[in-house]
């Protein structure tokens, strides 16, 4: 069967969340804020830090000046602080030149992944890019390959539906986040179930071997140094002074350690001369 993407496209006219960075006149800025708050946090804790940095900070150059301690305090715990150091690399390439419209332009701007750079030139230059995120390419794998589980993603992922408009693209998503979701679709509620595979095929479900080895793939987060990092930043941005011991953060001295050392590594804080720890200045 010829994908028909009509049906989709009226059901998100009539079903698309109201997102503020999806507002006629959003700058291609504003939009490449979101898409990289957006990455593995959800909506609804993105669109106060959103609405927050663009008022802060509306263009490239506004956040090239700020002080990046005021920027890391500001991502808050929207989770992985290199993003908001990356993205005001970005702003800091960005200011002044011309806002890049071709994909493989904004690849060359920093912490700017292939994702990214599609959704850009889709969402904001209404470019026919295939833009695949993690919803999307579980309602591809459903609809076209009778999958419940989504495999591994690989390059060839972005070729599934040849270069979508802009309105399937971002339908696709919504579907993915909204109906097709990972543990209970509504496929009652779905515009695409007369076209879909996996429903054609029974909703047949994963083995208990499968659905095991995809749980496993599943990075935890508890007692993991990624914690450890996100609890010593909580103490250096609620801080305005710098602090002389991070021993409160966590108990276990030698991971507590080797946390601090990875942010003093990627930029994410500083020792002064003196010894203390801070935010970098």
């Amino acid at each position: 069967m010829e994908f028909d993407p009509s049906p989709l496209n009226s059901w998100y006219r009539e079903n698309g969340r109201s997102l503020p960075w999806r507002e006629p006149g959003t700058s291609p800025w504003a939009v490449l804020v979101s898409e990289v708050m957006s990455q593995q946090t959800p909506v609804n804790r993105v669109i106060p830090a959103w609405k927050m940095w663009m008022e802060k900070w509306p263009t490239p150059k506004d956040l090239a000046q700020a002080d990046t301690a005021d920027v890391l305090r500001a991502w808050g715990r929207l989770g992985y602080p290199r993003r908001a150091l990356r993205l005001q690399e970005a702003a800091r390439k960005l200011a002044g030149s011309p806002f890049p419209r071709e994909v493989d332009e904004l690849l060359t701007l920093p912490g700017i992944g292939d994702y990214t750079a599609r959704a850009v030139a889709s969402f904001a230059f209404g470019q026919s890019v295939p833009v695949v995120d993690v919803n999307v390419r579980r309602v591809h794998y459903r609809l076209f390959d009778a999958l419940f589980l989504t495999p591994p993603a690989k390059k060839s992922d972005l070729n599934r539906i040849p270069a979508p408009s802009p309105e399937l693209s971002v339908a696709l998503m919504e579907l993915g986040a909204l109906v097709c979701t990972a543990t209970n679709p509504t496929c009652d509620e779905c515009p695409l179930q007369p076209q879909c595979a996996w429903v054609e095929a029974g909703k047949p479900m994963p083995s208990e071997e499968e659905m095991h080895q995809k749980k496993k793939r599943v990075q935890k987060f508890e007692g993991t140094d990624r914690q450890v990092r996100g609890k010593i930043m909580a103490l250096l941005r609620d801080t305005d002074e710098p602090l002389t011991s991070i021993d409160t953060a966590w108990p276990d001295a030698a991971q507590r350690s080797r946390a601090l050392y990875s942010l003093l590594e990627d930029g994410l804080a500083e020792q002064l001369p003196d010894g203390r720890f801070s935010l970098p200045r």
